[in-house]
């Protein structure tokens, strides 16, 4: 009876456990191209953001990339790119796109806060998430 109880109680505690999976990240959100922007770029990327929003990434991916053939110094359409090639597994491709963001964007706090450029940064500065600002212009 009592190996039984043992045994009954071990199962719950590991059935629960299987249970409490950690929830899937979301993706991070997409950016609107700035007023003033190129029409066509601002088209592409509206269409890329309902369409990444959709999770359609490779449709996306192709809408961002006319965004920038319209528009190459839009900062918001490289990092919008850089989403979208991040859930399609191309780490290369979205950190040159982050990175190209960021450079394009000097004062951009979204860009330059958010979470995948930070760890994109830190493969090449050996930054952390809980380092501040990429901007401090103080020693990390």
């Amino acid at each position: 009876m009592k190996a039984s109880l043992i045994v009954l109680l071990v199962a719950l505690v590991l059935g629960g456990c299987v249970s409490e999976s950690k929830p899937k990240a979301e993706p991070e959100r997409t950016l609107r191209p700035p007023a003033g922007s190129a029409p066509a770029a601002v088209t592409a990327t509206e269409e890329g953001n309902r369409l990444f929003a959709a999770k359609q990434w490779e449709s996306a991916k192709a809408q961002y990339e006319t965004a920038i053939k319209a528009q190459p110094s839009l900062a918001e359409a490289h990092y919008n790119l850089a989403l979208a090639l991040e859930m399609l597994k191309d780490q290369a491709g979205a950190k040159k796109h982050y990175i190209e963001a960021a450079n394009l964007a000097p004062g951009h706090k979204v860009i330059w806060d958010s979470p995948p450029l930070r760890k994109h940064m830190g493969d090449v500065y050996g930054l952390t998430s809980k380092d501040k600002n990429f901007m401090d212009p103080k020693p990390h």
